[in-house]
């Protein structure tokens, strides 16, 4: 019995001792939460950067388009603190990588650092600059993308009777992750959290949304219900257009996949193939580079920094023109 009663207490003291302990955890783990990189940086150099605040006046209309959750003068901070870092950091190492490992001479070596570390800026500035406009589209195409069956989906539910309400919040629980799942998460947020009435929450979301067909489809509904029109026969009627719309822009990609093909083949197989064989000649015979730039140099170059750049390059093209369904 009494050693019942003894475990009895040690078991009342580890569960009270656990609940006391849940409440740090969990602010704790809130903390390590908020330190992200956005976060960091505003609080380091958030108040330091109203000055720049002006020359990046069109990205905080492309934040909001993109749908990333962050503060405008939080990444304008990110910005500035990653191009200052890594713009000192490419003035230390380039140096050191090409006096240790490639041997060029020291004037060379100070003219690439400083190259290096200005390019550096300019690509740090133009990648965070660019980064919520390529955010945009891609979330513009994968909206117009599930137009044709979201627009299905809503007049099959609007058919049942289901409420406006009930459709947004049946696409924001999707089984599957879709774009327009995360937009309409955002109507029913409005509505359930903010207390804003339906046709609030989609104008406010029309307005932020990047895609022009999305936008209109938006309109469109909040027309039907101000005016009690059919709803399921608008939808319908969407769907379909939608759907010849997607048939149309399938045909576009399979001509624009050839001439990105032919691209490719021209500019990063045969012509880096053609250019490192010239470049090995030149180095056998002796002959000279371009300037300071030897044969070497310049066939490690094409062969470390042009090709892989331009399959990047080629990349980023094809995800930008290629459809998600």
């Amino acid at each position: 019995m009494k050693n019942n009663k003894t475990l009895e207490k040690i078991k009342r003291l580890f569960n009270s001792f656990k609940t006391r302990l849940k409440p740090k955890a969990s602010q704790e783990k809130f903390k390590l939460e908020l330190e992200k990189p956005h976060s960091i940086a505003y609080r380091l150099i958030g108040e330091k950067t109203g000055r720049f605040l002006p020359f990046f006046r069109d990205l905080d209309l492309n934040l909001q388009r993109s749908g990333l959750k962050i503060n405008f003068k939080a990444y304008v901070s990110l910005t500035v603190l990653v191009t200052i870092l890594t713009s000192f950091v490419a003035l230390i190492l380039i140096p050191c990588l090409l006096t240790f490992v490639l041997n060029v001479p020291f004037f060379s070596v100070v003219l690439f650092g400083t190259g290096g570390s200005l390019f550096t800026v300019a690509f740090s500035i133009i990648g965070f600059y660019v980064y919520p406009i390529y955010r945009a589209d891609k979330l513009r195409r994968e909206l117009e993308d599930e137009l044709s069956f979201t627009t299905g989906y809503m007049a099959i539910l609007a058919s049942a009777g289901v409420s406006s309400e009930k459709i947004f919040y049946s696409l924001s629980n999707l089984s599957v992750p879709l774009a327009v799942s995360a937009e309409a998460k955002n109507v029913v947020r409005d509505v359930n959290l903010f207390g804003l009435d339906i046709i609030s929450a989609l104008e406010k979301t029309s307005k932020r949304t990047p895609s022009e067909r999305f936008r209109e489809m938006l309109e469109g509904f909040i027309s039907t219900i101000h005016s009690g029109g059919d709803l399921a026969a608008y939808l319908r009627e969407k769907s379909r257009q939608y759907m010849k719309l997607k048939r149309i822009s399938l045909q576009k990609f399979s001509d624009t996949l050839s001439i990105l093909s032919e691209f490719y083949v021209a500019l990063l197989v045969t012509g880096p193939l053609l250019f490192v064989i010239m470049l090995a000649v030149m180095a056998m015979l002796g002959g000279g580079g371009l300037g300071m730039l030897g044969p070497d140099l310049l066939l490690s170059m094409i062969t470390y920094l042009g090709i892989p750049l331009g399959s990047i390059v080629f990349l980023i093209i094809l995800d930008a023109t290629s459809p998600r369904w």
